[in-house]
């Protein structure tokens, strides 16, 4: 236990930056401006240590009563002592800071919240993973596989129609060590290591007018109101016409494809994941997708598109990709992405080549935690590239 030490700002990743006898220590459980006693986590570094508040010895204005009492050591929910809005402008701060930092952006963000679940930011998350001990259901605590266990209610922003409590443990005794529940628009279903233990392996998905097939343990977003809000975004950025050729690069089981097809646009979508590129193909059959690395698959594509849309995985598109869609010329980018930093690497290589950030949108996707959701929206600039725009 150190302290106690006066906390600064808000760091990328959910911790807090504080300083003890010249060292710095990221701190998670507080806020900027309160005087905190610091228990060490990780003291390994030689430029930093981490660290858990334990007790507030002056409280800021933004803090509330959190909702779930697990101990600090859960890695979930690290954000719930914030208020709601309080947490969309910490956000905020570490989505310009990463923009300004990594690719010279200068950007006022604004974190809006997303429709499709209750607005105290609990009762939202529709895949959960839980670690399973001794035919109990728990959460992995912070950067390790430690067991930590859930309360009665379970994990309160899991989606309510999934299992918790008694019931979950039921699943837990007939699963391995994790335990997956998957709520969609068709159901519940409950896995472990592969094993159905209850409902369907493919389950369904509704945005607007289109039925997804996705399989329960592939990717979907997991905010009940998140493929719908993206899906729209991108449609009313870009801004497709009939007949232009579009990319969705990362396209998982076809999401932006439909919502580019259903606009006229001729789309081909790409992706590694062997399930959801099928699964894609049923869900969309107007258009093409390839099965493959975006990056090696961008070799072998027209040579020219109109507009492309990516939602790369959270370590970002990475300099081989922007080239790549940078060589095909397209007029318009959606870039989507899940991780700040990563984000404004490629954005940075995108500026390099050519293309300025025309808009930026960002979602609260993941209410009571530190994740925000990001749209960037480039355009192919007049101006000489790598000036900044």
């Amino acid at each position: 236990m150190v302290g106690p030490v006066e906390v600064g700002r808000v760091a990328h990743g959910g911790h807090f930056v504080a300083r003890y006898e010249g060292r710095v220590i990221f701190v998670r459980h507080t806020l900027p401006g309160e005087l905190v006693m610091v228990r060490l986590t990780e003291v390994g570094h030689a430029r930093f240590w981490r660290g858990d508040a334990v007790e507030i010895r002056r409280a800021a204005p933004d803090r509330v009563d959190p909702p779930c009492r697990v101990p600090p050591e859960c890695g979930g929910l690290e954000f719930q002592h914030i208020r709601l809005d309080a947490q969309r402008r910490l956000k905020a701060e570490v989505i310009s800071e990463q923009l300004d930092r990594l690719a010279g952006l200068h950007r006022e963000v604004v974190v809006e919240p997303v429709p499709g679940a209750a607005s105290n930011g609990l009762d939202w998350r529709t895949r959960m993973r839980y670690l399973v001990r001794d035919g109990r259901a728990g959460m992995r605590a912070y950067r390790s596989n430690d067991f930590v266990e859930l309360p009665p209610q379970g994990c309160l922003i899991a989606d309510p129609r999934g299992p918790r409590g008694t019931e979950l443990d039921v699943f837990a005794r007939r699963a391995g060590r994790e335990l997956l529940v998957t709520t969609a628009a068709s159901g519940v279903s409950i896995m472990s290591e592969g094993r159905m233990l209850a409902g369907d392996l493919i389950v369904r998905e509704q945005v607007g007018q289109r039925q997804f097939r996705v399989r329960a343990d592939g990717f979907w977003q997991v905010h009940p109101g998140a493929a719908g809000t993206l899906s729209e975004a991108v449609l009313a950025a870009v801004e497709p016409r009939p007949a232009e050729t579009a990319l969705d690069l990362y396209c998982g089981v076809g999401v932006f494809a439909a919502a580019l097809s259903d606009a006229g646009a001729r789309v081909t979508g790409v992706e590694l994941d062997g399930p959801a590129i099928r699964l894609a193909g049923t869900n969309v059959p107007e258009a093409r997708f390839v099965a493959g690395r975006v990056e090696r698959a961008l070799g072998s594509l027209p040579g020219h598109c109109d507009l492309v849309v990516l939602d790369p995985p959270r370590s970002g598109a990475g300099r081989q990709v922007v080239a790549g869609i940078a060589a095909r010329t397209p007029s318009r980018v959606a870039y989507v992405a899940c991780d700040p930093a990563a984000l404004a690497r490629d954005l940075a290589s995108f500026g390099a080549r050519g293309y300025r950030v025309s808009t930026l949108r960002a979602f609260d996707m993941f209410p009571m935690t530190h994740h925000v959701e990001c749209l960037a929206i480039l355009e192919r600039s007049t101006s000489r590239p790598g000036q900044p725009s």
